[in-house]
């Protein structure tokens, strides 16, 4: 069964992309990433020119040259990246879907809401939260 991991071109994100590239070749299983883009028909920063879908194109080759079996999902549709990644965790009947986390101030928590606990709550699958170093 598939690992599912959202990518975000962050040190949270990349920590997220590098432990499920880990566990797709221990596990030998493939790796979907997600690459959700809020927007809809208002995003101006994605194609693939964007500096984002270039870092993801340079992810994708990078664990392609590990011989990581990997698939990529675009998605511009106007969800919360969290909507993306269960939808497609349970798409692809995913084993597990791994999230970076980063630390939120309590104020931040409240305004902006949280994609990690939704995902948490939400998710068909396991999910295996990852810190970034540093």
């Amino acid at each position: 069964m598939p690992i599912v991991v959202g990518f975000v071109p962050t040190k949270e994100g990349r920590a997220a992309v590098a432990r499920a590239a880990d566990e797709s070749l221990l596990r030998k299983t493939p790796l979907v990433i997600v690459n959700s883009a809020r927007g809809g028909r208002d995003v101006t920063d994605v194609g693939p020119d964007s500096p984002a879908e270039r870092e993801l194109l340079d992810v994708v080759q990078d664990l392609r040259d590990r011989d990581v079996d990997v698939e990529v999902h675009s998605l511009v549709r106007g969800n919360e990246p969290a909507e993306d990644l269960i939808q497609v965790a349970g798409e692809v009947g995913a084993d597990f879907i791994v999230i970076g986390l980063r630390r939120r101030t309590p104020v931040g928590k409240l305004i902006l809401g949280s994609n990690a606990q939704r995902v948490l709550l939400d998710s068909p699958c396991a999910v295996l939260a990852v810190k970034a170093e540093g």
